[in-house]
């Protein structure tokens, strides 16, 4: 036979005790006793009743505002394992309500604190409604006015719009996992624009399908916004907090998720007589620049008659200027033409001188230039002869 150390046997007794699903999840109701707040900020208290007592610790993330006081009935949810420092079998509370609580709300509020503290409940997360849908997903019982009424109210709003219905049961057994099914199938669609998870009046245990945490998450996790149509008004589910919208009735959420006709015919109506008033004036502003900017331009346009007179005078005077320069020079020219005559050589030649050439050609300006018996060549005014030197 095998001999265990303590270690192993209290870690064997709490595996044990946190395998067994009775005590993983349960409520306990009795007496507070003993409260006692650690510096850590975890609180120890013991529950009671007449027979026995039963350790109990809330660590500090689980700690209410209020903490129970000493002799206070109540009724704690958690699960029981052991504490193997000290062999201390204690119960490890996530939540504690005054006693009096029926068992489902006590659930429910446990279930919203818990969803509350994972950051399901954000509003910050919460999406924006499409403001024109082409496919709307409704999770609903086929069965019933709901469905009725949320055809009626598309149809007459908005009957461009396509319905997707994702059939399920929305009370009873079974109704919560049909429910997260419905869910799962729409989120399958790519095109699905926003979803309707809708079912009318009852019970709180006829709403109970929508307070389960599977369909809290299912809301939780859908690719498209969801709006929460659970109920009436004054009922409260789990699936109003997680959900992007909610609505008091399904009818309501109908005419949250479309337009209506009606009024977009208005606004289309209406923004048409703006759009063609702001074009006429705009128009109106732009002829009247045209005019203004015409205007401008006729008096910046050159007086052509007055340039053109204005040439014919200059032309006039050029062509008077230029034939008086002419004469002139005309006269000018004229005169030298005399001065150059006269002082030509047949000029001279015809007063009676003669111009001696030797016989190489060359002009004989000198005695010395020729010797008795040389050959000369006489020019006079009409003609030329020869001769000798003596």
């Amino acid at each position: 036979m095998p001999v265990y150390t303590v270690a192993q046997v209290a870690r064997y007794m709490r595996e044990s005790l946190e395998r067994d699903s009775l005590l993983s999840d349960l409520w306990v109701n009795g007496e507070v006793s003993n409260v006692f707040r650690s510096g850590a900020g975890h609180c120890y208290f013991t529950l009671k009743d007449r027979e026995s007592q039963l350790r109990s610790v809330m660590f500090r993330n689980a700690v209410p505002a209020r903490l129970p006081q000493d002799g206070e009935a109540v009724v704690a949810h958690g699960h029981i394992s052991l504490y193997e420092a000290r062999g201390d079998v204690q119960l490890y509370v996530d939540m504690v309500q005054p006693e009096g609580l029926g068992l489902q709300q006590l659930e429910f509020e446990r279930l919203k604190a818990k969803l509350q503290a994972e950051g399901l409940f954000d509003e910050a997360r919460k999406r924006p409604l499409p403001r024109f849908p082409q496919r709307i997903g409704v999770v609903t019982s086929p069965q019933g006015a709901v469905l009725h009424d949320i055809i009626s109210v598309v149809g007459r709003r908005y009957p461009a719009v396509e319905l997707v219905i994702a059939p399920t049961r929305v009370q009873g057994d079974g109704a919560a996992e049909e429910i997260v099914a419905a869910l799962e199938s729409l989120n399958a669609l790519t095109d699905i624009d926003v979803v309707i998870v809708a079912r009318g009046g009852g019970s709180a245990e006829d709403l109970s399908a929508f307070n389960a945490e599977a369909v809290a998450r299912a809301v939780y996790g859908s690719r498209a916004p969801v709006v929460s149509a659970v109920g009436h008004e004054t009922d409260v589910t789990l699936v109003d907090f997680v959900a992007d919208r909610r609505a008091p009735t399904p009818s309501a959420a109908a005419e949250m998720v479309v337009p209506d006709r009606l009024e977009l015919r208005a606004t289309i109506t209406t923004s048409e007589k703006r759009l063609v008033a702001a074009l006429a004036d705009a128009i109106a502003q732009r002829r009247q620049q045209v005019h203004h900017a015409a205007g401008r331009m006729a008096a910046r346009v050159p007086d052509v008659a007055q340039r053109r007179q204005r040439v014919d005078e200059m032309m006039r005077s050029a062509t008077a200027h230029v034939r008086a320069t002419l004469a002139l020079r005309r006269e000018r020219v004229r005169g030298l033409a005399l001065q150059i005559a006269s002082l030509s050589p047949a000029r001279t030649l015809s007063r009676g001188y003669a111009v001696v050439e030797r016989a190489g050609g060359s002009p004989v300006v000198s005695v010395a230039q020729v010797q008795p018996g040389d050959a000369i060549l006489v020019h006079v005014s009409d003609g030329r002869f020869g001769g000798v030197v003596r």
